[in-house]
């Protein structure tokens, strides 16, 4: 398949490149850049064996999205274009609601335009709220406790609206817990807009000497070590798990489906300072610190409707993700180059 990839430069939509351009798919990426750097595309052809084809373009701009997807012929999108950082949404609220939602909106109108009827659409965890219970199931009820979190909300309300008005759409919402890692050849991986908004990069960032120390926000939940429990799962999982959603999306009764993407395995801060430490033979300096407004004990996925219906399942290891993180990092300390 000719297929789009929005946001293709950055963190997950990078190695999700990689993976369709494997599988023998052929990828269009479009991106604005204001998030990723262009030194990455020569990474993924060299990753990918050939030049991938990319289109400079601010997907907000309704004519422009119109005509690239006139002239691209593309038979299924990934979404993953938008602004996601948890702090800078509260201080810019306007700034993410016209991004996320304006750039959503006219990638759905030039999909129906052109006729293209298959996305995968990049949710989050975070529409779970802050009082759902663990693990996580798709039938739970949405909410949010940030502007970042309500756009995906609100994207994933518009897509379902969008598929009553349009039965011919097939569109799966993948609510993702928390990535991490990088490929394993070090050649692409996480590079944060400014200060890490995560904990991995955060940590691979103080093993590269960048950071100094790591606050631990809440030593007082209610878990075996008392840090807060993640559901990290590896980026080259979970950019399988994309694959898998777009082999089944033609064959899908549904004209929206859900699947979590996660391994339904909680990790503690304390437990992945030290798995982290390990694989990078560096010592983590940590200072415990208040807790954060809206930060929850527990979160991770039950991830069995994507076992049973997309046949994925996550397969790497915490070790695995902090050796890949690691990997990624020290070759590249200050990410990718200014190009």
């Amino acid at each position: 398949m000719r297929i789009l990839v929005t946001g293709g430069s950055g963190y997950i939509g990078s190695h999700t490149t990689v993976q369709l351009v494997a599988a023998g798919h052929e990828v269009v990426i479009a991106d604005d850049f204001s998030r990723s750097k262009r030194s990455v595309l020569g990474r993924l052809s060299e990753l990918c064996g050939a030049p991938v084809e990319c289109h400079a373009i601010d997907l907000t701009d309704r004519e422009a999205t119109r005509q690239l997807f006139e002239q691209g012929s593309f038979e299924a999108v990934m979404h993953f274009a938008g602004l996601k950082a948890v702090g800078e949404s509260v201080a810019m609220p306007l700034e993410y609601y016209a991004n996320n939602l304006g750039l959503t909106l006219s990638v759905l109108a030039a999909m129906r335009a052109a006729g293209v009827t298959r996305l995968v659409f990049s949710s989050s965890a975070t529409v779970y709220g802050e009082n759902a219970s663990v693990p996580m199931r798709e039938n739970m009820s949405t909410s949010a406790t940030n502007p970042y979190g309500w756009t995906k909300v609100m994207q994933e309300q518009v897509l379902r609206d969008l598929a009553l008005a349009a039965p011919d759409l097939r569109i799966a919402l993948l609510r993702y817990f928390n990535p991490v890692g990088a490929h394993p050849s070090g050649l692409i991986g996480e590079d944060p807009h400014g200060v890490p908004n995560n904990l991995m990069p955060l940590l691979a960032q103080i093993a590269v000497g960048q950071r100094d120390h790591l606050s631990l926000f809440g030593r007082d939940y209610p878990t075996p070590d008392g840090t807060a429990r993640r559901d990290y799962l590896h980026v080259e999982d979970l950019a399988a798990g994309h694959i898998a959603a777009l082999n089944v999306l033609g064959s899908r009764e549904e004209a929206v489906s859900v699947w979590n993407l996660g391994t339904g395995m909680p990790t503690s801060v304390l437990e992945l300072v030290a798995a982290f430490a390990e694989a990078s033979g560096r010592v983590i300096p940590t200072v415990d610190a208040p807790r954060r407004p809206g930060d929850i004990a527990d979160s991770y996925a039950d991830p069995s409707k994507a076992q049973t219906e997309l046949g994925w399942k996550a397969a790497r290891t915490i070790q695995d993700m902090c050796a890949d993180t690691w990997r990624w990092q020290s070759q590249n300390p200050t990410g990718y180059p200014d190009e």
